[in-house]
Parts: C-alpha cells; sequence; structure tokens
C-alpha cells in the first residue's frame, strides 16, 4: 500500500511503508526527542531477578512503520491499515510489544470494537466528517507541502492546550521553567524533557500535543536546578508530580536527577509527597522488573521513601480490568509495593467504547483493592484531540459511577467522579437532583484555582448532553462560578450562621 506521510511524531514516513529496509532507515532518522526504537525481531536478555534467572525481551516501541509486521503476526490488522496510518498522521501513534501481543483481544469478531484496539489504534472515525474529508483530499493529491499544513490547520483545530495549559498554568517567573506548571498552590507539575514519550499513546490522551515534534505546543523541562529554585521560594507547595508523557519512560539515571535529591530529608523539606503519573503498568510493565536499570528503578524509590521520608504515589493510569490481569502487571504492582514502599492510586477517563460500563469499573475497582491499589478518580473526556468520538455525558457517566459504586464494598469508595479537569478547576458531578422545581446537576469543586470554592456545592440546569463544563447552563436565578472565559467568579460570603469549630477555635460564621 502506497501512502505519503510527512514528518509526525518526531517519525519520517516512507513513502512505501511496507519496505523493511526504508522502515529501518527511517527509523535510524527518528526525532532524537523520541524514543529511538523500531519494533524488529525483540532479542531476548537473561537477567538476574531475586535469585531467579529470567528471560526478558527489551522493549522497541511500535511505530506506523512497523504496523505491517504488526499485521503478518495479527492478520485482523490488515483491513484497517489504510484507515490507521491515514489517521495516525493527525493522532500519534505509538504501541507496545507487551500491548499488542499480550491485552488487545484478536481473537474478537471485530477487532476494532476491542476496547484495547481502540484504545491505540487511531481511526478516520475519529475526526469530523469536514477534517476527514480535508485530509483524504490532501493526501490522494500526492503534495507532501499540502498535507504537511493540512494535517497542521487540523492539529491547531483540536485545541491542544486545553483548560488554559499554557496561558494560566505555566509559572512566568522564569524564563527556565519550560516544563513547569502551578495551577493548585499545593501541587507543581513537572515535565521532565526526557519523559516526554510514552511505551504507547492512547488515542484520547489530552497531552497529544507533546508527541507531535512542535516544540512551541510541548512543555519540557530541560533541567531540575530550575525546578529546585522554584519549589524554594514556594514554601505551600507539599506536592510534585512528575507527568508526560511518561515518566517512567526515562532511564533511572535521567530520573535520578530529579529523585536523588529529594533521598536527603533536609533538601525541601516543605515537600513532602511525590506523585508519579504513568500508564507503564499497562503498557510496559516489566519497566519495574526486568528491565535493565528496573532494579535501580525501585531502589531509587524506596530511598526516596525511606531515607528521605517522602510520601511516593504512583498515579496509575488503569481504565480497564483486563489491564490488571497479565503476571507481568502483578510482578510489576508487588515490586512497587513490596520493595519500593510506594502506594500505588489508579485514575482513569471514562470512555466511549472503551470502559463506558459499569461493571468494567466495578470489576477494575474490586480488583485493584484486593491488589492493594487505591482507586483515585473517574475522569471526564477533555476537550481536546477526538472528544467528540469519545465523549461520555456527564449524566451518563455520573449513573455508570453510582451503578459501579453499589456493586462494591466501602473500599473502594475512594474513588472520586466523575470529575472534569477544566479551566476552572476539578469539577465533580455529585448527583441530579430537583432543585426550585428545576432539574438540576449537583456539582463542587475537588481543587479550584480560588481555594474558596473548593468543597462549596453548586447548581447548573440538567443537560442530558452536556459533555463538558462549558456546556452548563446556571438554574433560574444563579450563576454558575466561573465566568465567560471559565475563571472563577468570587466567592459569595459565608453560608454558616452558627457556632463551629474551626482548628480548635470556636467562631461563629456569618
Amino acid at each position: 500500500m502506497k501512502i505519503i506521510s510527512p514528518l509526525v511524531a518526531g517519525l519520517s514516513f516512507s513513502s512505501d511503508l511496507p519496505n523493511k529496509k526504508s522502515i529501518i532507515k527511517n527509523a535510524r532518522k527518528a526525532s532524537a526527542t523520541q524514543t529511538n526504537y523500531q519494533a524488529t525481531a525483540v532479542e531476548p536478555q537473561i537477567v538476574d531477578m531475586s535469585a531467579d534467572v529470567v528471560q526478558t525481551e527489551r522493549y522497541k516501541a511500535i511505530s506506523l512503520q512497523a504496523l505491517d509486521k504488526v499485521a503478518e503476526d495479527h492478520p485482523q490488522l490488515k483491513p484497517h491499515l489504510y484507515d490507521v496510518k491515514l489517521a495516525g498522521m493527525v493522532f500519534p501513534f505509538k504501541a507496545s510489544p507487551y500491548y499488542v501481543d499480550e491485552l488487545i483481544d484478536w481473537e474478537a469478531a471485530d477487532v476494532r470494537q476491542d476496547p484495547f484496539y481502540k484504545l491505540v489504534f487511531p481511526t478516520l472515525d475519529m475526526l469530523t466528517d469536514e477534517h476527514r474529508e480535508k485530509l483524504e483530499a490532501a493526501h490522494a493529491e500526492g503534495d507532501p507541502k499540502n498535507l504537511l499544513a493540512t494535517v497542521a490547520s487540523i492539529r491547531e483545530d483540536l485545541n491542544p492546550h486545553p483548560a488554559g495549559q499554557k496561558e494560566l498554568n505555566a509559572p512566568k517567573e522564569d524564563d527556565d521553567l519550560t516544563g513547569v506548571q502551578h495551577k493548585y498552590s499545593e501541587t507543581v507539575l513537572v515535565f521532565p524533557a526526557a519523559g516526554q514519550t510514552c511505551h504507547a499513546y492512547c488515542t484520547y490522551c489530552f497531552r497529544w500535543a507533546q508527541f507531535i515534534g512542535d516544540d512551541e505546543l510541548r512543555f519540557a523541562q530541560k533541567e531540575a536546578q530550575s525546578l529546585f529554585d522554584y519549589l524554594e521560594k514556594h514554601q505551600e507547595v507539599s506536592d510534585i508530580l512528575m507527568t508526560g508523557g511518561d515518566p517512567m519512560i526515562m532511564r533511572t539515571s535521567s530520573l535520578a536527577q530529579y529523585l536523588e535529591p529529594l533521598t536527603d530529608p533536609d533538601f525541601l523539606p516543605h515537600v513532602q509527597n511525590l506523585r508519579i503519573g504513568t500508564r507503564s503498568l499497562s503498557f510496559w510493565p516489566q519497566r519495574f522488573t526486568t528491565d535493565k536499570d528496573a532494579d535501580e528503578l525501585i531502589d531509587l524509590l524506596r530511598r526516596v521513601r525511606e531515607d528521605g521520608g517522602r510520601h511516593i504515589a504512583i498515579m496509575a493510569h488503569l481504565g480497564h480490568d483486563r489491564e490488571l490481569s497479565t503476571k507481568k502487571f502483578e510482578d510489576a504492582v508487588y515490586r512497587i509495593q513490596k520493595e519500593a514502599f510506594a502506594t500505588i492510586r489508579s485514575q482513569s477517563p471514562i470512555m466511549r467504547g472503551i470502559n463506558d460500563d459499569s461493571e468494567v469499573w466495578a470489576k477494575k475497582w474490586r480488583k485493584e483493592v484486593k491488589m492493594g491499589i487505591i482507586p483515585y478518580y473517574m475522569f471526564m473526556a477533555r476537550d481536546t484531540g477526538a472528544q467528540h468520538y469519545f465523549d461520555v455525558p456527564m449524566a451518563k457517566a455520573h449513573a455508570l459511577y453510582s451503578d459501579a459504586l453499589r456493586n462494591c464494598s466501602g473500599l473502594i469508595r475512594t474513588a472520586r467522579g466523575p470529575s472534569m479537569s477544566c479551566t476552572p478547576g476539578k469539577v465533580e458531578v455529585t448527583g441530579v437532583e430537583e432543585i426550585f422545581g428545576h432539574k438540576a446537576f449537583v456539582m463542587r469543586f475537588l481543587q479550584c484555582r480560588d481555594e474558596g470554592w473548593i468543597g462549596r456545592p453548586f447548581f447548573a440546569k440538567y443537560n442530558p448532553k452536556a459533555v463538558w463544563f462549558d456546556d452548563l447552563e446556571p438554574l433560574p436565578g444563579m450563576e454558575l462560578p466561573w465566568d465567560e472565559k471559565g475563571l472563577p467568579r468570587p466567592v459569595p460570603g459565608r453560608i454558616y450562621d452558627e457556632e463551629i469549630q474551626v482548628n480548635g477555635d470556636v467562631e461563629m460564621l456569618n
């Protein structure tokens, strides 16, 4: 199959993708900002782990150029190669051998309906009709420059940086903070430059702009010292959240420049919690078990916990019970918990066609609690990328969330949601009730740019089609807690008028 493609996501595509020599040649030319692997033969290596000699594979990413090889092993993919390759010009594609071989159900009646196929293989159905027609027309013309321009135009329409990440979240006081966000007072996000890729890419990723090779759209912190200098000035910060991309794609030696100083309890003592956002448990659990530097990684995490006295939380992106089903996953969880002494918390968006099923969530949460993983968040699809293809209306999401909880024990009710991480903050849909004769969503802020709103309930007109905060309207005589730009309005006067105890003191609030 002939297909003309531009330079996308740091990958150089040949006009003759099935040609193995061109695949290898193009892989060598891949952008230095991407993990420079190609899914060719996986060579086993022998490593010694916990006194047991095990045979393991080396991680090699599967890129668009390697799809013909994947189709040889999984013929069910062959009819869909054109669809995936053309859609992959707009939506970044990468998969891991573990994910492709062990999690996708290739024997499904229609593999395109398998949730794990949908999760990594893009499709032209993810585009609007207008965008799809533009892309297919540009491809048919055969002009690479026009195709590049068309892809760029479509991506610009997909809202690459939702919720004001560039304009509102990035600190302005230091030009060296090129990969830091500080939206909430107690938490700083850091995007290590070496961690701005993943073992595989989710088709619905809200940070897809990190992976398309455009430095203007990319958050990337090139070194740790300016981050530490910023934290020294901001004593209100208790939490660092390392994110990306995926920090677990980094070699342990690179990760250490951020973590090694935290093994000293006297270094930035106000920073008490280290969170690491990752999907490596699903995409490459071998990162924690048999990778060449897995032992060093586990030891580094342990020393931050034991020597540095900090809490370590692995914020695992887990969206389906099937992800928890493999022995490799179980082995990785064991090492994180029993050797690194870290806590694992699970979070995921609810996505149409992938996990919009209450029983999937109930099974996932039950299995997680059994394994010692703490259910944390159910998120809504963000307003970026292919949101229209994956979104679940907030009314349905809340119904699914509630139904899932009803089938679980109280230990599972640590999971919050459904929640929208939007411009004003994290907004949770807590219920649907009748307020003054009007059907309404009952909502609250779990986090907010203005801390005065946190925990305070508010109401919005019930709309069964609403998928995002800007779809909401106020009830008659009320207003929503954000303005037309999505920023929080001033917090109204205190609502309590009785004596309550605050911080040990009795106060009269009025």
